[in-house]
C-alpha cells in the first residue's frame, strides 16, 4: 500500500481521564479499502480509540489526518470532515 491511500492516520495518539491514561502514544495508518479490526477485553480503550479518531473525544496528544488533514489542528471544520466519516457503535 502506498502513503497516497492512507485514509486516517494516528501519530503518538493519547488520551487521558484524569489521571487514567486510556490511550498511550498510538500509531497507526488505516489505508483506503483496508478492513481493521480492533479487539480487546472491556475497558481496554477500544470504544475511546474510535470516538477519538472521530473527535468525538478530544485526544490528550498526538496527531489524527483524514485523508492527509490534520484534523486536530483547532483551525480545521471537523464538522466538514465528518461528512466523510461514519462510524456504528454498538450498544450493550
Amino acid at each position: 500500500m502506498s502513503a497516497d491511500d492512507v485514509l486516517i492516520k494516528a501519530e503518538g495518539l493519547e488520551k487521558s481521564f484524569g489521571k487514567i491514561e486510556v490511550l498511550k502514544g498510538i500509531n497507526t495508518e488505516i489505508h483506503k479499502g483496508e478492513v481493521v479490526v480492533i479487539i480487546g477485553p472491556s475497558g481496554s480503550g477500544k470504544s475511546t480509540f474510535l470516538r477519538t479518531l472521530n473527535l468525538l473525544e478530544e485526544p490528550t496528544g498526538g496527531k489524527i489526518y483524514f485523508e492527509g488533514v490534520d484534523i486536530t489542528d483547532p483551525k480545521i471544520n471537523i464538522n466538514k470532515h465528518r461528512q466523510k466519516m461514519g462510524m456504528v457503535f454498538q450498544q450493550f
